[in-house]
């Protein structure tokens, strides 16, 4: 196998990354969530956005699924967290997926985001935010 030399020194101190950011963006999921007696029982389309800062130990340096900080986990549980049961508000939905991510190896840093995409026709959704700054 023929590898290629690394390159060291090329990349200006200045232009050194500072954080890693890794990304679930958009997650469509079924959920049945909402207070209103017309939406209980009635799973809406809810779109979760997840971005989790991480150290640069838990961010591959390497081509190696190994090294890699896994994220799949993010979009399996998520889906089982909200296929569990049915939630009143999505702060509470959004609170249980920041505690579950936020318990994970490496993470610096996160922004947790759902929204409603089909509750308002003037509106591209509906939702909330919970981040660590």
């Amino acid at each position: 196998m023929n590898h290629m030399p690394k390159l060291d020194g090329l990349v200006p101190d200045r232009l050194a990354p500072k954080t890693r950011k890794i990304v679930l963006e958009d997650y469509s999921l079924p959920v049945d969530i909402g207070f209103h007696e017309f939406e209980v029982g009635n799973p809406q389309r809810l779109l979760i956005t997840v971005e989790v800062w991480v150290d640069e130990a838990s961010f591959a340096a390497e081509d190696d699924e190994t090294a890699a900080w896994n994220y799949d986990f993010m979009r399996t549980e998520i889906g089982a967290l909200a296929g569990s049961r049915r939630f009143n508000l999505q702060e509470t939905l959004v609170r249980e997926i920041y505690d579950l991510v936020a318990a994970r190896r490496g993470v610096t840093a996160l922004r947790v985001r759902s929204r409603k995409p089909d509750i308002y026709p003037d509106c591209a959704g509906v939702g909330v935010d919970l981040a660590s700054f």
